[in-house]
């Protein structure tokens, strides 16, 4: 698996109501649908990222960090990235950065993750 320091990847999604909606069934909650995305769908847009495109499948998510700066609006789109900023390949290990923004560029979420990739290549 090429991973490199600077390395990118970016996932852009628009939130509707409705996913509002089919996320609280799937959680079980009843009563008043927020006006906002939920930050756990912020959180999946990161997992999703890591999983898929950087460093991609055989991912083990080992920790994240989020600090939620604003709300993330409906309706709107919100761009997801995360940017290698280190690698550990005696231990198998791979920094990112996490942001994610609305498409003026206010910055909703940053924050940290580090991942386990058994091939991450020296």
């Amino acid at each position: 698996m090429s991973v490199s320091p600077g390395q990118s990847a970016e996932v852009t999604r628009v939130y509707k109501a409705r996913d509002i909606r089919a996320f609280a069934e799937l959680a079980g909650t009843t009563g008043e649908m927020p006006a906002q995305v939920p930050e756990p769908l912020i959180g999946a847009l990161f997992s999703y990222l890591l999983g898929v495109d950087l460093p991609g499948f055989g991912t083990n998510y080992l920790k994240q960090e989020m600090r939620f700066l604003a709300p993330a609006p409906l309706d709107e789109p919100l761009t997801a990235r995360v940017t290698v900023t280190r690698l550990r390949p005696e231990k198998h290990l791979v920094d990112l950065e996490t942001v994610c923004e609305r498409a003026d560029g206010t910055r909703l979420c940053e924050g940290r993750a580090l991942v386990y990739v058994e091939d991450v290549g020296a």
